[in-house]
C-alpha cells in the first residue's frame, strides 16, 4: 500500500529568510511566483539531513560512489536514460550550469537560439558571457504551444548559433516534448552542427497522461543536459546540480568553465539529500504530482467560475501554470503590481519571460490547497 504524504500542512515561512515569502512589497501577500514549492520535502531526505547534521562537523565535501549511483540508478529506473558517471559534472545549480556550458561552447559575441517566451535567467546567462540571444518563438496552438520547426531550422543555418537551449519540460508554458518532438529537434540542430544545451530541471514534475523524453536518448548528434532534484524535492537552497556530457571535448571545456565560474564544489548536506531523494523519494514525488494535478484542476475551476476571459494553457509539466489574461488587462505588469499590493498575491508577469509572454500571468501551484484556494478568490475580483 502507498505511504500517504500529508501536501496539505501549512508550514509556516515567512520569517525564515525565504525569497518567495519574505520578498514582497506586501509582507501579507501569498506569494505565487518564484518557483520553489511550499511543501516539506520528501521525509526520507529531511531524515538524511539530520543524521549528516548530527555529525557536526560540515567541511569540504566531494560527492563518492554513492551519490553517482543514486544519479544514475533513478535516471535509468525513471526514464530509461543510462546516464554514464563519467559523464556527469558537479555543479552548484542549473543556472550556474547553463552559463558555464556557454561560457565553453560558445565563441566570444556568438549567437545562442532560445526558444520563447524562455526562462528569464536564460537571457541573462546569454547576456552575462558576452553573446547574442537569438529568439525562435513558440506558437500558440489551441490551449498548448507548438514548435516552429522552420524557423528553428533557419536561425541554427546561422554560422554564429553553436547552441540551442532547450527548456525540457519548458518554462513557463508547460510542455512536456514528446519524443517525436525532440526528434525533430534533434535532426535540425544535428544537421547544422549545433549543440543542443537541455534544461531538464523541471522533469520529475509530470501530470498523469504524459511521459517525459529525456533528449539525450533521443539525440543522434551532441548534447548537455543540466538536471537537479531541486526542483522535485523542494532543495533549491541545498545548490546541486548535475551536468551530463557525452562528448569528451566538450566536457572538458565545461569543467574548465564551472572552475573559473568558482561553481565546482557542493556541500554535504546537498550530497546526501540528493541520495536520499534518488535512492528513496520514488513514492513521495508521485504522490506530489498528483497533488499538483488536483491543484491545477482547482485553479480552472476557480477561474472559469468568476466568468473572466482568462485562457489557462494546458499543463503537461513543472508546476507552473501559464494564463492568458490580455483579454481583461493590456497592461499585465500593472495588474500583477494590483494583485500584489491591493489584494495579496503576488504573481509574476509574463514579460519577465521574454516579450512573447505579454499578456499572461505565471502562477506557482506548488502550495497547500488551502493557500490556493484562497489565493485564487483574492485574484477573482481583480479579473472581473
Amino acid at each position: 500500500m502507498a505511504k500517504q504524504f500529508d501536501f496539505d500542512r501549512l508550514t509556516e515561512r515567512r520569517h525564515t529568510d525565504s525569497v518567495k515569502w519574505d520578498d514582497n512589497s506586501n509582507p501579507e501577500a501569498l506569494p505565487l511566483w518564484v518557483a520553489d514549492m511550499d511543501f516539506e520535502t520528501a521525509p526520507a531526505v529531511t531524515e538524511a539531513i539530520r543524521r549528516r547534521a548530527a555529525h557536526g562537523i560540515y567541511g569540504y565535501s566531494f560527492p563518492g560512489d554513492s551519490y553517482f549511483d543514486a544519479l544514475t540508478s533513478w535516471f535509468e529506473r525513471r526514464h530509461g536514460w543510462h546516464i554514464d558517471r563519467g559523464h556527469v559534472v558537479v555543479t552548484t545549480g542549473v543556472v550556474p550550469a547553463v552559463s558555464a556550458i556557454l561560457k565553453a561552447l560558445v565563441p566570444p559575441r556568438g549567437k545562442v537560439v532560445l526558444q520563447t517566451p524562455a526562462y528569464n535567467c536564460f537571457f541573462s546567462c546569454i547576456s552575462n558571457n558576452g553573446l547574442q540571444t537569438v529568439e525562435s518563438p513558440l506558437l500558440r496552438s489551441g490551449d498548448s504551444y507548438v514548435m516552429n520547426y522552420d524557423e528553428l531550422d533557419r536561425l541554427c543555418g546561422d554560422p554564429l548559433v553553436t547552441v540551442f537551449v532547450l527548456c525540457n519540460p519548458h518554462n513557463p508554458a508547460g510542455r512536456v516534448w514528446t519524443a517525436d518532438e525532440l526528434r525533430r529537434v534533434d535532426e535540425i540542430c544535428s544537421r547544422h552542427g549545433v549543440t543542443v544545451l537541455s534544461d531538464e530541471i523541471h522533469c520529475e514534475i509530470v501530470m498523469p497522461g504524459y511521459s517525459y523524453t529525456p533528449f539525450a536518448t533521443v539525440t543522434t548528434g551532441r548534447c548537455v543536459t543540466c538536471c537537479s532534484p531541486s526542483k522535485a524535492f523542494n532543495l533549491a537552497g541545498l545548490q546541486t546540480a548535475n551536468i551530463v556530457a557525452g562528448d569528451a571535448h566538450q566536457r572538458a571545456a565545461i569543467d574548465r568553465a564551472v572552475n573559473i565560474n568558482e561553481t565546482c564544489d557542493i556541500g554535504p548536506f546537498g550530497i546526501v539529500a540528493l541520495e536520499a531523494a534518488y535512492n528513496q523519494g520514488d513514492e513521495w514525488l508521485d504522490a506530489l504530482c498528483g497533488y499538483i494535478a488536483g491543484n491545477y484542476a482547482l485553479l480552472c475551476e476557480m477561474l472559469k467560475a468568476t466568468g473572466a476571459n482568462v485562457k489557462v494553457c494546458r499543463l503537461e509539466g513543472t508546476y507552473l501554470a501559464w494564463v492568458d489574461v490580455s483579454a481583461v488587462t493590456d497592461n499585465v505588469a500593472e495588474l500583477c503590481l494590483r494583485l500584489e499590493n491591493e489584494y495579496g498575491v503576488r504573481l509574476t508577469p509574463g514579460t519577465t519571460y521574454g516579450t512573447d509572454g505579454e499578456g499572461y500571468v505565471r502562477i506557482n501551484l506548488a502550495t497547500q490547497r488551502a493557500r490556493l484556494s484562497e489565493a485564487l478568490g483574492r485574484i477573482a475580483p481583480a479579473l472581473c
